[in-house]
């Protein structure tokens, strides 16, 4: 079946408003397979950010509203829609897609159905158990850390959990922020994320303090927004950081603000396999981020940068005062960077790596 054009439904019942690493990810997927002449779709809730951005990209969208664990006329109706689609494959995000649009494919008796985890969502309580024994017929992993957590569950067969690493573009075209024209003679530390607990911004300010305490020459520019976002504030006002920290606020494409700083750190209490740390090396910039999941497979210890443990702005300001003033280091850290992303970590090689997977599971299935 390996030559056989396959038809992919997405879906992902993420709020109307939000939208993710998990989303990019199945976004980025979609047009990739369709590049390869697949037929794709892209289901979510009605007036959501995660379908405007699939329209955007030319994808075929629908609109199915999942909203809780159990919706027998939804997977009813969703049955009837893989059948008179004749879809192969059905990719879904959430445990609740599971639940509802699995038993819709199980009803269907046709696609392959597989979760898609960027983050470990499934712990040990029988619920998840049943659903993913008898609802899904693999689960698509970023990192080995949660495949290792999830084999550790002894519920599947040592192939049930199948690891393809994200992907990213390499692109040499983007051209770099210019902070000097603000900040004229300082080094610049960039992070961007979700202003959200799990960002770990507020020892990102921790350590600007202690680094504040040594030298005046840095300024740590924060790209994002939140919930957070004022509390944030607070804190640097009352620490006195205003000429350190800058928050640039929510950018749409951080790479060129990547490309023009010294090094990009990211200080989260936990990721799946973050696809901005990939996005830094792809524009050969130094990663010092917190060992978190998927972190450490993507960084190589002091040859594209450094892992640090989380919530200690001790030891991330440590790493940053070690290469800050060494061009040479910065420059060599950041090139290796790139070539491993280059070698393991494109697009191209994602999207290979899932079609392949779709066609040995279906072969599998059938046999």
């Amino acid at each position: 079946m390996n030559s056989e054009k396959l038809n992919i439904m997405f879906i992902n019942s993420i709020a109307p408003n939000k939208y993710g690493g998990g989303e990019k990810w199945m976004l980025t997927a979609a047009s990739g397979l369709m590049k390869k002449g697949h037929s794709v779709v892209i289901a979510g809730k009605t007036n959501s950010i995660f379908l405007e951005k699939a329209k955007n990209l030319k994808l075929k969208t629908e609109e199915i509203n999942i909203k809780g664990d159990f919706d027998p006329i939804k997977s009813f109706k969703i049955s009837k829609y893989l059948k008179k689609n004749k879809i192969h494959v059905l990719i879904c995000n959430f445990n609740k897609d599971v639940r509802v649009a699995g038993l819709g494919a199980r009803i269907a008796k046709t696609p392959l159905v597989l979760a898609r985890h960027g983050l470990q969502i499934i712990d040990k309580r029988a619920i998840h158990k049943l659903t993913l024994k008898y609802l899904v017929d693999g689960i698509i992993t970023n990192s080995n850390t949660i495949k290792q957590i999830y084999d550790s569950y002894n519920w599947f067969e040592q192939d049930f959990v199948k690891v393809i690493f994200n992907g990213v573009q390499i692109n040499d075209e983007i051209s770099a922020y210019n902070y000097q024209a603000e900040f004229p003679g300082k080094k610049i530390i960039f992070s961007a994320g979700r202003f959200v607990e799990q960002k770990g911004f507020e020892y990102l300010i921790q350590s600007a303090e202690i680094l504040n305490l040594q030298r005046q020459d840095l300024v740590f520019a924060i790209a994002g927004e939140g919930e957070l976002e004022n509390q944030l504030k607070q804190l640097v006002k009352s620490k006195k950081l205003e000429n350190t920290i800058k928050f640039l606020g929510f950018k749409n494409d951080i790479l060129p603000f990547i490309k023009g700083a010294d090094i990009f750190v990211l200080p989260s209490l936990y990721e799946g396999m973050p696809n901005v740390v990939m996005e830094a090396m792809s524009v050969a910039k130094p990663v010092i981020a917190t060992n978190v999941n998927g972190t450490a497979e993507l960084i190589e210890e002091n040859q594209t940068g450094f892992t640090i443990p989380i919530k200690n702005p001790q030891i991330l300001a440590e790493k940053i005062n070690l290469i800050i003033d060494d061009k040479e280091k910065l420059i060599e850290l950041g090139l290796n960077g790139k070539n491993r992303v280059e070698k393991l970590f494109s697009i191209e090689r994602m999207i290979t790596n899932l079609e392949n997977y779709f066609y040995e599971s279906i072969n599998k299935q059938k046999a």
